[in-house]
């Protein structure tokens, strides 16, 4: 008889074991964190005509918020077959990577902004070769805000580009936030000075820490907004720079010709 309790007490302790393994193994395939991958892109085009922004990689994680057709997005990472997107209400969820179009470049908390009003007084294209992906995402988001309200998209003048480049450089380079600079004085003088004529101009700027957070933000303050929205304007040129203090610097800056 004690032979047999002992062999039972063993046989109980060795389903004891299987069952911990097993539990052990469960809870490893539950809760195992998937890898992310990087990108060769940022922005994103939703084709599905509502699209489910979820907490996680799944359809069993519960909806955050949606997003329509046509709408651009932050496309930060992917996780297997879905991408990590950040929204224009500054959302940040997964959804399935087969309804979101990439958008490449031509080429390979909100921190401020300001806007500097309009100032009245050569080979352009829709876009340019010479924007970063960055200037090329801010490009895209601000003429969707354009055509949502019914106005032309604004056309990259690659000389107005490459002063709004130097512009933002200036800023991050002598520390300032301002439309005045120190080396080019106004945005007025600046322009003039490289010999761009306009009939009208202006210049919007902000410190951000990311390309939606800094349109969100032009399009919630009305100066900026008048600027994005002006039918005087039919040119732009758009610099983002990396800043160690605010993330991101933008200088986005407006001819009519």
């Amino acid at each position: 008889m004690k032979i047999v309790s002992i062999k039972k007490k063993n046989i109980l302790k060795l389903s004891m074991v299987i069952v911990f393994i097993i539990m052990i193994g469960v809870f490893s395939t539950s809760f195992g964190m998937q890898s992310y991958y990087k990108l060769d892109f940022s922005t994103g085009l939703v084709t599905a005509s509502k699209l489910n922004v979820r907490s996680g990689p799944s359809t069993t994680y519960p909806v955050v918020t949606t997003v329509n057709k046509n709408e651009y997005v932050r496309v930060l990472a992917g996780i297997g077959t879905w991408y990590v997107i950040q929204t224009d209400g500054d959302y940040i969820g997964a959804v399935s990577k087969k309804y979101i179009k990439a958008i490449y470049p031509s080429s390979s908390g909100s921190n401020g902004v300001s806007n500097q009003g309009s100032n009245t007084s050569g080979g352009n294209t829709i876009a340019s070769n010479n924007m970063n992906q960055d200037e090329q995402e801010i490009f895209n988001l601000i003429n969707k805000q354009r055509t949502n309200n019914g106005l032309t998209p604004l056309k990259i003048d690659e000389e107005v580009q490459k002063v709004a480049r130097i512009k933002a450089e200036d800023m991050v380079t002598n520390n300032y936030f301002s439309h005045q600079s120190p080396t080019y004085g106004s945005p007025f003088d600046m322009l003039k000075s490289f010999k761009i004529s306009y009939k009208s101009a202006g210049e919007n700027i902000a410190a951000n820490s990311s390309n939606t957070g800094a349109v969100n933000a032009w399009m919630n303050s009305s100066g900026h907004r008048a600027n994005i929205l002006s039918s005087n304007y039919n040119y732009t040129g758009i610099g983002v720079v990396s800043s160690p203090r605010y993330g991101k610097i933008y200088v986005q800056q407006f001819i009519g010709k």
